[in-house]
């Protein structure tokens, strides 16, 4: 069983910048592929970024390409999503999710999630 608890979100203005952390409980963290989602009002869940379980692989959306970037450290069990450069529709919320293999994580087949955590850009 793997628990993940997210953190980080706010309210920032556009252009600005915000580190999300995804706690995980478990031993076997360091086996695991992470990935964020997110999901705006009305809207379908959206991948935005994953990295495998070395943490030498990673995968974006075309939309956050160039201004976000995912990371992981296995001593402190937890993955973190840097969002710079932050637009108004980047708005949404985030949420944390595990699989043992990347592809699956990407394609939102992931067997563990968090609750999220809210992301509000302002214009």
């Amino acid at each position: 069983q793997v628990q993940l608890v997210e953190s980080g979100g706010g309210l920032v203005q556009a252009g600005g910048s915000l580190r999300l952390s995804c706690a995980t409980s478990g031993r076997t963290f360091s086996r695991y592929a992470m990935g964020w989602f997110r999901q705006a009002p009305g809207k379908e869940r959206e991948f935005v970024s994953a990295i495998n379980w070395s943490g030498d692989s990673t995968d974006y959306a075309g939309s956050v390409k160039g201004r976000f970037t995912i990371s992981r450290d296995t001593a402190k069990n937890t993955v973190y999503l840097q969002m710079d450069s932050l637009k108004p529709e980047d708005t949404a919320v985030y949420l944390c999710a595990a699989h043992l293999q990347l592809r699956s994580v990407v394609a939102g087949l992931s067997i563990y999630w968090g609750q999220g955590t809210q992301v509000t850009v302002s214009s």
